[in-house]
């Protein structure tokens, strides 16, 4: 069995937001080991009440952090990345109208875009040139549980999730200014609940999560025009399950040839392998962190890792480059409900 080498490669800067606590665990992984070593453990700026989750998201430069605060003060804090260290400094804050459950930004830098679950829209926030996201320029009524948000790999187009109106929306984008208009909807079927999803690296590919079924479904992406065509939808549950299903998040690894996604009710992690079509091709269950709300893969393929939001624990696995296996390395005790995870390669 081959193995990704990761002792040449550099070191990673891990980003915990747990949602509890309010505050944001940051913590070095060795790319020679996967082992974890704390850094820093900051508190959102000027936490009055936590929310129920803590949503980060990384500039394309990888040198800024943003968290949205669900609880109090409700809104988006920008911090400065040390490269060399991964220590986080404050930028500043904005505040928002809305909770939102999703934030990303553009692939230019300039917008962070949100998807409020309560609220039912999604937002746009200029980010200025100093990094730092800006109040809410641009508001956009969607169904019911707008879940996820995001730019397409070629820029031209934003697509969100409702989660209660079963509909994935795509909207056109402006790149001057960020704004979002003349929105395409596709449909799922009546119960899917689409929360989150992916693009496959070459950006010909859409892979998206319901959180109400556990399903994956492949969709051809039209980057012109922003269409989605179904194209495959297989199960994240193992055989056998039984309960409530509850889906969570999903990632593919940078070089597109193994998709990972996560189930809340039975806490686990189905791995598939992505054939040549962009289809799915099940490979195997694997019992994890109880809970496990969020999880995520380093920039270069070689960990993921999970999160427990009932455990307050990350487990980081090493992925075999050739199988898409997963192996433990270590499990830590991060913050209180850890729920979404990003991670970045330090300098030197």
């Amino acid at each position: 069995m081959s193995s990704h080498s990761p002792s040449s490669q550099a070191d990673l800067a891990v980003y915990i937001g747990n949602g509890a606590g309010g505050d944001i665990s940051v913590l070095r992984l060795s790319a020679a080991d996967g082992k974890l070593s704390p850094v820093q453990r900051l508190p959102f700026p000027g936490l009055v009440e936590p929310g129920r989750s803590l949503p980060l998201a990384l500039s394309p430069g990888r040198d800024v952090l943003y968290a949205a605060m669900r609880g109090a003060p409700r809104g988006i804090a920008s911090f400065r990345i040390d490269r060399a260290t991964g220590v986080l400094s404050v930028l500043g804050f904005a505040a928002m109208a809305e909770s939102v459950a999703y934030i990303a930004t553009d692939r230019s830098g300039r917008f962070l875009f949100g998807a409020s679950y309560d609220g039912n829209v999604v937002t746009m926030s200029p980010i200025g040139a100093d990094g730092v996201a800006q109040e809410v320029a641009q508001r956009l009524p969607t169904l019911p549980h707008a879940h996820g948000i995001m730019a397409d790999p070629a820029n031209r187009h934003v697509l969100a999730t409702s989660l209660g109106g079963d509909v994935v929306y795509s909207f056109a984008l402006d790149r001057d200014g960020g704004m979002l208009s003349q929105p395409r909807t596709a449909s799922v079927p009546a119960g899917t609940g689409p929360r989150h999803f992916v693009f496959a690296p070459s950006g010909k590919r859409l892979y998206l999560l319901g959180e109400l079924d556990a399903s994956v479904t492949v969709f051809d992406y039209d980057a012109e025009r922003g269409v989605l065509a179904g194209r495959q939808v297989v199960t994240t549950l193992p055989p056998g399950f039984g309960g409530k299903p509850w889906g969570a998040d999903i990632q593919i690894t940078p070089d597109g040839r193994f998709l990972y996604a996560s189930e809340r009710t039975g806490s686990t992690l189905a791995s598939f392998a992505v054939e040549a079509d962009g289809r799915l091709r099940p490979l195997q269950h694997i019992a994890t962190e109880t809970q496990p709300r969020g999880f995520g893969i380093d920039p270069r393929g070689r960990y993921l890792l999970a999160l427990g939001q009932s455990t307050d624990h990350v487990t980081v696995y090493a992925i075999d480059g050739e199988t898409g296996g997963l192996g433990v390395t270590d499990r830590v005790e991060v913050g209180s409900s850890p729920d979404w995870v990003e991670m970045v390669e330090l300098a030197g």
